[in-house]
């Protein structure tokens, strides 16, 4: 346990140190935020804002995790996961500073990578033996997929990855909620480490690993809030959010949480369906279910202040995350 903690620590640690020379590198460079003109009009005070400060924050939690790492396959692969997510996220941030437009890779590239990044994680799975079952944790349901299985992965992966994304619009929104919901994760491999039945077939070592990998996310999210916090200093990039996303998804393959990642990952789920939900909406009716979307844009239309709705969420988030981890300690111990 002492493991974890430190990786929190020093991850934290390592992510503030690094900040001031990050952000006044990036400053030197001019590689700026590129702002969206169809978004909130108060946001374009935030143009040419430094981005891609997901470098520091993974980097930091990356280091730390390789320093403090048991070397399992599962804690391995959420690390190579966060890895891949990110560089998808990165080359989306660089078509954006060289074009010096608010749009980068398309959306059909992503899915394409994100893809590629599933068959890697999927492989991997294979190899483990993970189970193709599947639990519901709220209709106490248990569900052999078989090859569908695979197919869940993806929407695993390209629902977390983008999801996250679509909630990095307000300042220390996306990186407090991950927070949470990372930290809901790390508690929960912390149960089944301590658990004398265990809560996860991989063993000991691997629910440690986890719990390290999380912890050092955690600790570097919490080191990024620094300078994320509202008025931010330096803004995480897709870099961040798909790495993020990423890590979020791999950790509920590997701890067999598919379905309940959309209770820990709640305040994610509601901003991807605001989206759904406004496009479809306006296809039908032509006519927009909210004032703009992700609904946090909605809320900021009806004059909520930025720092009440970031609030407000990481409230939601908590909620979610507590809900998730109590389901978690009840349902999933029953569950192999």
């Amino acid at each position: 346990m002492k493991l974890v903690l430190l990786a929190g620590v020093i991850a934290m640690l390592l992510s503030i140190a690094a900040g001031p020379a990050f952000i006044a590198f990036v400053r030197r460079h001019a590689l700026g935020q590129q702002i969206r003109e169809e978004g909130p009009a108060g946001h374009m005070s935030k143009q040419g804002t430094p981005t891609m400060g997901g470098l520091i924050l993974l980097s930091c939690a990356l280091l730390t995790f390789a320093v403090l790492t048991k070397r399992t396959t599962p804690g391995l692969t959420v690390a190579g996961v966060t890895i891949a997510c990110a560089a998808i996220g990165f080359v989306d941030d660089w078509f954006k500073l060289v074009h010096s437009r608010s749009l980068g890779l398309s959306g059909r590239w992503k899915m394409l990578a994100l893809l590629g990044v599933t068959a890697g994680l999927g492989y991997v799975a294979h190899r483990q033996h993970l189970s193709t079952d599947v639990y519901l944790p709220l209709l106490d349901v248990r569900l052999d997929l078989g090859p569908a299985y695979y197919l869940l992965l993806f929407l695993v992966v390209a629902g977390g990855a983008n999801a996250v994304n679509l909630t990095d619009g307000l300042d220390g929104l996306a990186a407090g909620t991950v927070t949470i919901a990372m930290l809901t994760y790390t508690a929960m491999m912390v149960v089944a480490f301590l658990s004398p039945g265990g809560l996860t077939a991989e063993g000991a070592a691997s629910r440690i690993d986890l719990a390290i990998m999380g912890a050092a996310i955690v600790g570097g999210c919490v080191g990024f809030l620094w300078y994320n916090a509202y008025p931010a200093d330096v803004f995480m990039g897709d870099t961040g959010s798909f790495g993020l996303g990423g890590a979020l998804a791999a950790m509920a393959v590997f701890t067999k949480t598919e379905f309940l990642l959309v209770i820990i990952g709640g305040v994610f789920v509601i901003e991807a369906l605001s989206v759904a939900i406004q496009v479809i909406g306006f296809k039908v009716s032509r006519k927009r279910v909210f004032l703009m979307a992700p609904i946090h844009h909605h809320f900021e239309m009806l004059e909520w202040t930025e720092n009440k709705i970031i609030v407000r969420f990481w409230i939601l988030a908590s909620i979610c995350g507590a809900s998730g981890f109590v389901l978690y300690y009840l349902a999933y111990s029953k569950f192999r």
